[in-house]
């Protein structure tokens, strides 16, 4: 099982709830990553590619195997900050 999936990645769990209710409200998820993501998949949309069980950190791999369809995570923390989701793809 693989998967592709986008994130933003932020530093506050405020900011990250103000983006979610943004992209629930029609913002496009790629933009809002450009915005305001940490992450160097920033210039990417938030993009990380294809990847398998293992290659992400446990709290995010398993919000991301919640995902139905193309939706949007709740806010989920790791050590890295807190995470929206959007899961892009899967495949066996």
């Amino acid at each position: 099982m693989e998967w592709r999936a986008s994130h933003i990645l932020v530093k506050d769990r405020n900011l990250a709830e103000k983006i979610r209710r943004e992209i629930q409200s029609g913002a496009p998820f790629a933009d809002m990553a450009r915005r305001y993501s940490v992450c160097p998949s920033k210039s990417k949309g938030g993009d990380l590619g294809w990847f398998g069980p293992g290659k992400m950190v446990a709290e995010f791999e398993r919000a991301l195997q919640k995902l139905s369809g193309s939706g949007i995570s709740p806010v989920v923390q790791t050590r890295f900050g807190y995470h929206l989701i959007r899961r892009t793809g899967q495949r066996d």
